[in-house]
């Protein structure tokens, strides 16, 4: 299949990879240069020129960081004629409500539209092992469900169109809950110097664990947050956009608005493009690696 990538951002060039290693014939294409000079240098096809990138392709997949992105890339003047008899699949985070919007407009051009948006990061993506969230037209589906197969372990047609975008922010909404639930939990047990390894046996056995605090409790304790495969800028972006969807549906938003606060705080601290688990140290402020008593 002649697939084309718009969008080399966290995900963008590591799920080409993945489809090219599939046996697709993919070329992406970014707005910036250094992306594509990077994905040259991984042996990928690049192609500066929009019109052309999506020319290329009969499958455009769009892993852009928002429905700005998208509206600005997608509907931009070099690209509305080219995408007629195109199928977009959108691959991001974004609104429900964004992204039946965006499936009209394609629609209206003559174009087919898929949203897939994926639950896992950078390892999963690079070994095919995503979670997919596939939601639209039943025939789209099944004309990308081969490709969707490379990327994702698991892939699932949840329903009608904005379904899979609801179903990834309720999936994020989980991810920053979850982390600042346990690093309020974690952060009480060290500051009154009851062993962590105790508390973390007796969360094993428990039906409050989640495979996520070990996989982030080596960060916590060593206070560590390089090589993300998710930045807390992005948990950021993904927690706003669930908060405001959550408003428009009638849901009461105040505990996402309230992590939401504690996790700016945490970039305005520096933390911006750290592991989206250094929102431990906006949780517990003042801890030190060397001197905390629950180490």
């Amino acid at each position: 299949m002649k697939i084309t990538l718009l969008g080399l951002g966290l995900m963008g060039q590591p799920m080409a990879l993945r489809l090219q290693q599939c046996g697709h014939d993919v070329v992406v294409w970014n707005r910036s240069n250094k992306p594509l000079e990077e994905a040259s240098d991984a042996g990928l096809s690049v192609e500066s020129d929009l019109s052309k990138a999506i020319e290329a392709g009969e499958v455009i997949v769009l892993t852009l960081s928002d429905a700005e992105a998208i509206e600005s890339v997608l509907f931009s003047d070099q690209a509305p004629s080219s995408l007629q008899g195109k199928t977009v699949l959108q691959m991001g985070t974004i609104a429900p409500n964004e992204s039946r919007d965006v499936g009209a407009r394609v629609n209206s051009i003559g174009g087919e539209y898929l949203e897939a948006p994926v639950l896992g990061s950078l390892p999963e993506a690079r070994t095919g092992q995503l979670i997919i969230m596939a939601a639209g037209p039943e025939a789209v589906y099944q004309h990308c469900l081969l490709m969707l197969r490379c990327l994702g372990k698991e892939v699932e047609h949840i329903g009608t169109l904005g379904q899979g975008a609801a179903t990834k922010l309720a999936m994020n909404q989980l991810i920053a809950s979850l982390t600042a639930g346990f690093s309020q939990s974690l952060g009480l047990i060290r500051a009154e110097g009851v062993e962590v390894e105790l508390f973390m046996k007796l969360l094993r056995e428990s039906a409050l664990y989640a495979p996520t605090f070990d996989k982030k409790l080596k960060k916590f304790l060593e206070h560590d947050y390089s090589n993300p495969n998710f930045p807390l800028k992005h948990l950021i972006k993904d927690t706003g956009l669930f908060r405001r969807v959550a408003e428009e549906s009638g849901i009461d938003a105040s505990i996402s608005e309230a992590m939401l606060r504690v996790f700016v705080s945490g970039q305005n601290a520096g933390y911006g493009e750290e592991d989206y688990s250094s929102l431990y140290e906006a949780i517990n402020p003042g801890f030190d690696a060397e001197t905390d008593i629950g180490c």
